[in-house]
């Protein structure tokens, strides 16, 4: 145990060490807050520079970056309803009323205390539980994938606002956008008509700019002459009254977050899709109504995408399968440095692991450090004169989407999508579900593919498959409770 301490506790006892997570929360932190600029793409370019560092030099940083980058995208959403990533789809529905309410300063203290909370809670569950969630994340195949993407296309309904069936059209445009590109399993080119450039399929993340960058653009040209909204900054620290309302929801959002995290491949995007929706089912008489500017819509998806992170690295450290996209990339960087992630790294270098725990804690205090300071600078944007904010969003929306290939192509299709979603947006669509169908499509696709393929194609063996396994009972009793609470019966049973 001693030595398990040690090995924690080396990050905060080597100056070195703590510049390097300090410097990379703050820049994740900034990076995040730029459209188009993703963690991935940071850690990525980061990994060419640490060759020759040591390993623990490079995991230091990295977790910074991680941790700072996933909290930074919730600044975009809220002060310019452009999300940062797929995980603040949901944090953009209530937390750019909040603050065109001129609230952005004391939500933004509240999303920093909450995410921090919640890094703190799953960092806990990684120290005490990571081999026994591995297993449990192991025992998930194709089937209990495919289950786990229709539950959170489900979800469509907690983004749809007043019109479900506008939200289930807006998630098929998304799934059949999804489906443009190379088959995963055949390769065979679908509705790419010819061009080569289409073969890639479309970039989720330069429709998400569109839908919601440039779609915005348009819709506030409308209002060029409008008064602006002055916020209200007295204190960014959040008063313990609020704190103490929301660490219910706070709590309960940081065990789904560990939870959807540490499956292989699920990562934020669906934990803060599915902490949004449970705290809409769950929250009784919230002061304003989800969608119009709730701090409760902001609370759950910012807490369980942050306790993510650190479950994300379960069973990356414990079985070498990545968790999502960046821990792909730090797997790399451990075989870099001539290790193997998996059961063995847990035996042959424990204290790896423990370092790694006490990195992502000493990254997560920095986060509640830069995340407090700026806040004020960064309130400021919405108050700058719209003729001049809107150029700058379109401009930085351009770039975050060529800077995502370095294609032209990305930004035409980018600003295709965004005429699209002014559009929508006019007729009364939410351009949620459309992303949220892009995200999700090709994990049904591949999944569904791969469990018919596990049957031999016979419908009846897939059906009945689905109830060989504990895991796949219980999501589907979780998909049918979903369905029940969408249902009038339901709404007047809680009602009464």
């Amino acid at each position: 145990m001693s030595e398990a301490l040690h090995y924690f506790f080396m990050a905060w006892t080597d100056p070195g060490l703590i510049g390097l997570a300090a410097a990379g929360t703050f820049v994740g932190i900034y990076i995040g807050a730029l459209p188009g600029l993703s963690v991935t793409m940071a850690v990525s370019i980061l990994i060419s520079f640490t060759f020759r560092w040591h390993v623990n030099e490079a995991l230091v940083l990295i977790a910074g970056i991680y941790l700072g980058g996933v909290y930074g995208g919730s600044r975009a959403s809220i002060l310019l309803n452009i999300p940062g990533g797929p995980a603040q789809i949901a944090t953009s529905l209530d937390g750019y009323p909040i603050a065109q309410r001129g609230e952005a300063g004391v939500l933004m203290g509240l999303t920093t205390l909450v995410s921090v909370i919640g890094g703190f809670i799953s960092i806990a569950v990684l120290a005490l539980a990571a081999p026994s969630i591995a297993e449990y994340a192991l025992a998930f195949g194709p089937r209990e994938y495919l289950l786990l993407a229709v539950w959170g296309l489900l979800l469509v309904g907690s983004l749809s606002g007043e019109s479900l069936s506008k939200g289930i059209f807006a998630g098929a445009l998304g799934i059949l956008i999804s489906t443009v590109g190379l088959d995963p399993l055949t390769s065979q080119p679908r509705l790419t008509f010819g061009s080569m450039s289409l073969s890639a399929g479309l970039s989720y993340v330069a429709a998400m700019i569109g839908f919601f960058g440039i779609a915005e653009i348009l819709t506030q040209l409308h209002t060029l002459n409008a008064p602006l909204v002055k916020q209200k900054i007295g204190r960014v620290f959040p008063p313990a009254k609020m704190i103490r309302k929301h660490l219910p929801l706070t709590v309960r959002s940081s065990f789904i977050g560990v939870g959807v995290g540490a499956l292989p491949g699920a990562g934020g995007d669906i934990a803060a899709l599915m902490a949004y929706d449970n705290a809409k089912r769950s929250v009784k008489n919230p002061e304003v109504p989800f969608g119009k500017g709730a701090y409760e819509g902001v609370v759950a998806p910012e807490t369980a995408n942050n306790s993510a992170v650190p479950a994300a690295y379960i069973p990356m450290l414990t079985l070498g399968i990545p968790g999502d996209a960046v821990t792909a990339i730090i797997i790399g960087a451990l075989y870099i440095h001539g290790l193997n992630p998996g059961p063995m790294l847990m035996i042959q270098t424990p204290h790896l692991f423990w370092f790694t725990v006490g990195s992502l804690t000493l990254a997560n205090f920095f986060l509640l450090i830069f995340g407090m300071t700026g806040i004020r600078t960064f309130t400021k944007i919405v108050e700058i004169p719209k003729n001049i904010l809107l150029p700058i969003i379109l401009i930085i929306s351009v770039v975050g989407a060529y800077s995502i290939n370095n294609n032209p192509s990305d930004v035409y299709w980018m600003l295709g999508f965004g005429l699209l979603g002014y559009f929508l947006k006019i007729y009364r669509f939410e351009v949620g579900p459309v992303v949220l169908g892009m995200v999700l499509g090709p994990m049904i696709d591949r999944t569904y593919r791969q469990s018919m393929i596990s049957v031999d194609n016979n419908p009846i063996d897939f059906i009945l498959s689905f109830f060989q396994s504990y895991i796949s009972l219980g999501i589907l009793f979780a998909l049918a409770l979903t369905l029940l609470m969408q249902t009038q019966w339901w709404a007047k049973l809680r009602s009464k």
